[in-house]
């Protein structure tokens, strides 16, 4: 082989190795090498049949691919001399001393921050989880459960000339009325929560709403209760910006109101299924809360994070459904039971706090994306989350079974929660576990847990407890993954 012919090959790598179609993949690496350069401009290519022939593809897709790239500016096409990386122009390189100006090793910034949540301890999962067999992980959602061709078809709807005109112009601070009319007509219907669209503001996810809500609701003099254990990052919100933070008890029915709760005039609660032990909060606890917050003039945030796990029918209703008052906040995603880098969530609220989240949320970014509003808007109104919500739920039900079977014969030692519709099993270990090691041990097995830690306010008070999740990890590898767990906390409590 000659030289140049290897030298292109180690350029251009195999077009499918990324999943794109030939064509974008090869276009895609090409401007890559001449961006970086690595194709210096005036530098000649391969003909097209030459390139198809050393990277296995047809010889049309490679005569696109040096159309498109001719038509962006970043090749040339001579007569009878063959196609040329363009020259491009590109800023002058910055003063030789600008790397030691801003050196990060520098002490500037070291007293400037007013506060350092790089600092809190978070629920840390590997971004490559994926190529692990065993990811026992919440969540994440395997992607075989994801309806591609269903989602599909919505964004095709979404890309017309008609459509982009519809949702590609800055909509301020208001959001896509296609997707506030489904969720009032389709998803919150199906919780129990029936809502007006003036009730109704969308947002990038879950996470986002929690901070907007307390943002708006917490301050100086406020003081909120937060579940311990608990959502973590919601604790680090409420902990940023409430005078002071209560830490509400949590028992086999969830949050407890006590006299701690009616200390506080905001509390944060995840009723639905208690984050992190999946306990269901019983409606007579749910109404005994809603007594003692009319008593105490108190709010409430109910983060109704996976509600759509329940086969329909079967939740308790939620707080919002049995608020008489209008001092329940209500927060949903629709993300979480479809693919979590959708980021789509909601805030369900009377009128006049959803003015003031619109005018909070403008401050931050306007709204979120309306061409994934548009697009998850199409995909409720064609009936597809309905049906994906049926498939998800049979799917995640045979994992549930199958975990109800085999914890007790591989975790003998252990004691453990799982509410019904929950994705999640949260697991109490033997005394002296360290859950923290154990994963770490584990995952060098190809198995992902999340150590318990993390959800308390004094992480000691979890050392011994972890979270097993099933939405991420396929059915057939679940005994195969709980085997090797069974055989490591056997290993780490004979150690300790």
């Amino acid at each position: 082989m000659k030289p140049t012919e290897l030298a292109w090959r180690e350029l251009l790598a195999a077009p499918e190795r990324r999943g794109l179609p030939a064509e974008a993949e090869i276009r895609r690496q090409l401007v890559h090498a001449i961006e970086d350069g690595r194709l210096q401009p005036h530098s000649r290519l391969p003909s097209s049949r030459r390139l198809a022939a050393l990277l296995g593809v047809a010889r049309v897709t490679v005569l696109e691919v040096y159309q498109r790239l001719v038509e962006e500016g970043y090749l040339t096409a001579r007569e009878r001399s063959g196609v040329f990386v363009a020259p491009l122009n590109r800023p002058e390189a910055g003063p030789e001393g600008l790397a030691a100006a801003t050196d990060p090793a520098r002490p500037f910034w070291s007293g400037r921050f007013a506060v350092r949540p790089a600092e809190f301890l978070n629920i840390a999962k590997p971004r490559d989880w994926q190529r692990y067999p065993y990811p026992f992980l919440f969540g994440q959602l395997d992607p075989a459960l994801f309806p591609t061709g269903p989602w599909r078809e919505a964004v095709k709807a979404t890309s017309s000339v008609a459509a982009i005109q519809s949702w590609s112009a800055d909509m301020i601070d208001e959001d896509d009325p296609a997707l506030v009319e489904q969720l009032c007509r389709q998803v919150l219907p199906r919780r129990a929560v029936w809502a007006r669209p003036a009730e109704v503001m969308i947002t990038l996810g879950a996470q986002q709403a929690l901070y907007l809500v307390t943002r708006l609701l917490l301050g100086p003099g406020i003081v909120a209760g937060v579940e311990d254990p608990g959502y973590p990052d919601l604790r680090h919100m409420a902990r940023m910006q409430a005078g002071a933070l209560r830490l509400l008890s949590v028992d086999a029915e969830g949050a407890v109101p006590d006299a701690a709760m009616a200390a506080c005039q905001v509390a944060l609660l995840t009723p639905g299924h208690q984050c992190p032990t999946s306990t269901v909060m019983p409606s007579t606890r749910r109404r005994d809360i809603l007594r003692l917050a009319r008593q105490r003039d108190m709010l409430l945030v109910e983060d109704d994070y996976d509600a759509d796990l329940f086969a329909e029918g079967e939740a308790v209703p939620p707080l919002k459904s049995l608020d008489t008052e209008g001092r329940v906040i209500y927060v949903g995603s629709l993300s979480k039971v479809l693919a979590p880098g959708l980021r789509l969530g909601f805030v369900v609220a009377p009128p006049p706090v959803i003015e003031q989240l619109r005018a909070l949320r403008r401050l931050i970014h306007r709204h979120p994306p309306s061409n994934n509003q548009r697009a998850m808007a199409g995909f409720i109104a064609l009936g597809h989350y309905r049906g994906h919500l049926r498939r998800l739920g049979e799917a995640l039900a045979e994992r549930a079974a199958l975990m109800d079977s085999l914890l007790p014969r591989h975790l003998p030692g252990c004691r453990w929660r799982c509410g019904a519709g929950a994705s999640s099993a949260w697991v109490e270990g033997p005394p002296g576990l360290d859950s923290r090691a154990l994963a770490g041990a584990l995952a060098a097995r190809g198995v992902l847990i999340e150590p318990g830690d993390v959800f308390f306010d004094d992480p000691a008070m979890g050392r011994s407890c972890f979270r097993l999740g099933w939405t991420a990890i396929r059915t057939d590898k679940i005994h195969g993954g709980l085997a090797i767990l069974a055989d490591a906390i056997t290993l780490h409590s004979s150690s300790s």
